[in-house]
């Protein structure tokens, strides 16, 4: 009988639980031990979202507090270093937060979301109230912070009051961790309240990093690394550890080591290569790294069903807005040509900018090519040149994405060709083949593309079918049948025009080798050989038009018979 396999920690943020609760855990304790050997005040990591970020905080949080079990980390890395275990595991008093859940429309209600999260860090030690150390005036300040209605000069020195606190308790300087410092900046930037929202984050922060000399050692998560002057201003011991930092650059994400141990605990080994090429890429400093939310979450999947196939488990935790955006923004040819070429799996060269404000972000295309590689949808490939970078996209899961919200964007934007979409859907129903070709040429060079050189030839015929759906969807009283099942077989478009007396059967395929007139006669020959017409025959229509249409790149060829 075959021995149980630990627990898959899919969304698990709580590294005691992980821990203790028989979860398989990839051994990150390295952070700790290079954390204190690579001395920083206050430290900051900017990682995507699913990095393991928070599970990171989690392990921190349980090493250095005072409270707690120490043996969850009994075999693991950070164990063999007695040393550093002596000085500082269980030494501390470390105050926790996230900022993640301040999350909402007015600033009103985002304010009152960050007193909450003030007020529960505060209420973890309520002993404080009994302490000895503690005068009354400690004692009613301490009241303060649990105190929901709490002003805003009292809420933006909290952090640093509790810090003074707890050090006069324990007689130890304190640990503070902060987890997601960004995402309340990201919502007020939304919501249209971002300038009230970075005053009272940059309060906050500055009296807890900068005023607060209870502090031992800080350190924040984010998304980005929001500039000096927006939110750390006069902040001079700040450590800002980005994705293109060699330093820590394994910490975050799964080494393939990792996931190939992973695979085979599992008994999934023979999965190794698609796992790659679909969740592998990101490069941090100068190591590639896997998302972990990706590798748990399908490792789970062909766990149970050896047969599942790969699948975006990204793109569903967030809006993907960043790459909406971005598109939104592309109507030059030049970008057009790189977001084509990014998408056929090459590389392209940028200046990239680190330290943007959420409202420069999108300001302008080039800063938005920063923000892309800072979210992890781009990632760098070989050696920076100062600012410069080549920038790709890191596996298939972010190029489905890339993909995704190319035909959400061009089926959003299609009404706006109106004219040139009318005169097609004419050409096409009195058969003239000539301008049929002409019009929808034309419609394939203002698109942007999606000629990925690694794509199956079925794939990329769903590009083009996909295009020419969209345009049919112009005409709404027009019957329109994708991949309907007639005679014998599948025809690729079945379109009935509403003066219901022509029919039109469209067959589309790629031209893999360049050569249209041989794709072309293919496609006829399919709608022959399947006798797609019978059907309509069958219905009484009395003018049948079979199309057959070749794309290779951004030409076509049509054919009709």
């Amino acid at each position: 009988m075959e021995t149980r396999k630990k627990k898959l920690p899919i969304g698990i943020e709580n590294f005691e639980e992980i821990r203790k609760e028989d979860f398989y855990y990839i051994d990150k304790t390295g952070l700790i031990v290079e954390l204190l050997y690579n001395w920083g005040a206050v430290n900051l990591f900017t990682r995507p979202r699913r990095f393991g970020k928070t599970l990171n905080m989690s392990m921190l949080e349980h090493f250095f507090s005072i409270t707690g079990d120490k043996g969850i980390f009994d075999g693991l890395e950070i164990s063999k270093e007695a040393a550093l275990c002596e000085e500082y595991m269980g030494k501390y008093p470390v105050v926790s937060v996230s900022l993640k859940g301040i999350d909402a429309g007015a600033f009103e209600t985002a304010y009152q979301m960050a007193v909450n999260v003030v007020t529960e860090a505060a209420a973890k030690f309520y002993f404080l109230l009994d302490s000895e150390k503690l005068n009354d005036y400690d004692k009613a300040e301490y009241k303060c912070l649990l105190d929901k209605n709490m002003n805003e000069g009292i809420l933006n020195g909290s952090l640093r009051r509790l810090s003074g606190m707890l050090e006069k308790h324990y007689g130890k300087k304190v640990i503070l961790l902060i987890d997601e410092y960004d995402v309340p900046l990201a919502k007020a930037h939304a919501n249209g309240y971002y300038n009230q929202m970075t005053t009272l984050i940059r309060s906050l922060l500055g009296e807890a990093l900068k005023t607060n000399s209870s502090l031992k050692l800080a350190v924040l998560t984010g998304c980005l690394r929001i500039s000096k002057e927006s939110i750390f201003t006069g902040l001079n011991n700040l450590k800002v550890l980005t994705i293109a930092d060699e330093r820590f650059d394994e910490c975050f994400g799964f080494t393939d080591n990792e996931v190939k141990a992973l695979l085979e605990y599992y008994s999934v080994a023979d999965h190794d290569a698609e796992v790659k090429r679909w969740y592998n890429g990101y490069q941090f400093g100068n190591v590639e790294v896997y998302c972990p939310w990706d590798v748990l979450n399908h490792c789970d999947r062909i766990r149970s069903n050896p047969n599942a196939q790969p699948e975006n488990y990204w793109i569903n935790t967030s809006s993907n807005d960043a790459v909406k955006r971005f598109l939104e923004q592309s109507a030059n040819a030049a970008t057009k040509r790189e977001i084509e070429s990014l998408v056929a799996g090459g590389a392209i060269t940028k200046e990239i900018h680190q330290e943007l404000t959420y409202e420069e972000m999108y300001q302008t295309i080039d800063h938005m090519w920063s923000l892309l590689f800072t979210t992890g949808y781009l990632t760098q490939r070989g050696r920076a040149e100062g600012r410069k970078m080549k920038l790709a996209i890191p596996n298939l899961e972010i190029r489905d994405i890339f993909v995704t919200q190319i035909m959400e964007y061009f089926k959003e934007n299609v009404q706006e060709d109106g004219n040139m979409l009318n005169r097609f859907c004419d050409a096409l129903k009195n058969g003239n083949t000539q301008d049929v070709e002409k019009i929808f040429t034309e419609y394939l060079r203002k698109t942007i593309s999606i000629r990925d050189t690694a794509a199956k030839k079925e794939m990329k015929e769903n590009f083009y079918h996909g295009v020419l759906l969209g345009i049919l969807g112009v005409k709404n009283r027009w019957g329109i049948s994708s991949n309907r099942e007639m005679g014998e077989g599948y025809a690729d478009l079945l379109v009935e025009p509403d003066t219901q007396d022509v029919g039109i059967i469209i067959e589309v395929k790629y031209a893999h080798d360049g050569n249209l007139d041989a794709a072309c006669k293919e496609a006829l020959e399919q709608i022959e050989y399947t006798k797609y017409e019978d059907d309509l025959a069958d219905d009484g229509v009395e003018k049948i038009w079979k199309y057959g249409i070749a794309c290779y790149k951004k030409r076509c060829r049509v054919m009709r018979f």
